[in-house]
């Protein structure tokens, strides 16, 4: 398993390099100027120039790429034209708050597409089974904007029971910052109602996010669940007389949970990609809504730093399930 995992680590590397690269040069071709956007048209020639040289955009197109090359060997990823900071400082700002709402998505769609996975699979054919497609068919079928602007207009606007957006109230200061994590950090400052607030916020975009995972989760479980449930060793441990709880949880479950694990790192990304439109609706301060700033503001360095650590986690992910299959299984071998 170590040997395979140095050799997905070096293709992530080698994935991130072609990622990173193919960004650099289509965000550089495209017809914008982000100084100009930045100046505006009225700016003086020299201010400019002045500009240009200081994100070496007065450069040929390979002098910039090899500038970028090696800054970013060094984790110097530039400095973002938006911002004026260095893009390592940003995404160490705004990706707390992304992978907060994204992995709490990720639980959500999780537990609950398994639970309904599994409800459905032992009740085939009866109401359970039906109302657990009708819920993936419709967290399939429904856009994550359109799912979040339902939600907030029934529990924001018309019940008032759950926030509108962003991570606590205006009037509530931020706890110290340790982690990112809004929740985290406001546990360990010792403010509970600071948390219970962060909790509430966070409830309506994760519940938004979770729908697409949930749907999809759950379909491939009721799949797997039936196919292992009519296999002989489920048969034979229901003649030695175990409870059918036993039976289905530690039995069925367990063989049928690979092809699940498989698409969890599908969910994941795809919560990760949710999480881009939650934050705008939501006015969440994450990642998401940053790379957005970015791209209307024709921020190269913030662009490609953005890009390139989104494909990270998307790499990572995909490391972490293929090497999870031993733990459910253990007669997998790696080679």
């Amino acid at each position: 398993m170590i040997q395979y995992a140095i050799r997905r680590l070096l293709w992530m590397v080698a994935v991130l390099f072609g990622v990173m690269t193919i960004i650099f040069f289509i965000s550089r071709v495209i017809p914008a100027d982000p100084v100009a956007a930045l100046l505006g048209p009225q700016a003086p020639p020299e201010v400019i120039e002045r500009l240009k040289a200081k994100w070496d955009l007065d450069k040929p197109l390979w002098n910039q790429y090899g500038i970028f090359l090696w800054r970013a060997v060094q984790g110097d990823l530039g400095v973002a034209i938006s911002t004026n900071r260095p893009v390592t400082s940003d995404l160490a700002q705004f990706f707390p708050p992304t992978f907060e709402l994204a992995t709490s998505a990720f639980l959500v769609s999780l537990l609950v597409g398994i639970l309904l996975g599994v409800i459905s699979a032992t009740r085939r054919g009866k109401l359970a089974d039906h109302v657990s497609r009708v819920v993936a068919l419709v967290g399939i079928s429904m856009p994550v904007f359109w799912v979040g602007l339902l939600l907030l207009l029934l529990f924001y606007y018309v019940l008032h029971w759950l926030p509108g957006g962003g991570q606590l109230p205006f009037y509530m200061a931020a706890p110290t910052r340790v982690t990112g994590l809004m929740t985290v950090d406001s546990l360990l400052a010792g403010q509970p109602d600071i948390f219970v607030e962060a909790v509430r916020h966070l409830v309506l975009p994760t519940v938004v996010v979770s729908f697409y995972g949930i749907a999809v989760i759950s379909r491939i479980t009721r799949s797997s669940m039936l196919d292992a449930l009519g296999e002989d060793y489920v048969r034979t441990a229901r003649g030695k007389g175990l409870r059918e709880n036993r039976v289905v949880l530690r039995h069925a479950l367990r063989n049928a949970l690979l092809p699940v694990i498989t698409t969890c790192g599908i969910v994941y990304a795809r919560t990760l990609e949710g999480a881009v439109i939650a934050e705008t609706i939501f006015s969440w301060p994450g990642l998401g809504r940053y790379a957005t700033n970015a791209f209307l503001a024709v921020d190269f360095p913030a662009v490609v730093g953005a890009t390139g650590f989104i494909a990270l986690m998307f790499a990572g992910t995909n490391l972490v399930v293929d090497l999870s299959y031993a733990l459910v299984n253990p007669r997998i071998r790696y080679t």
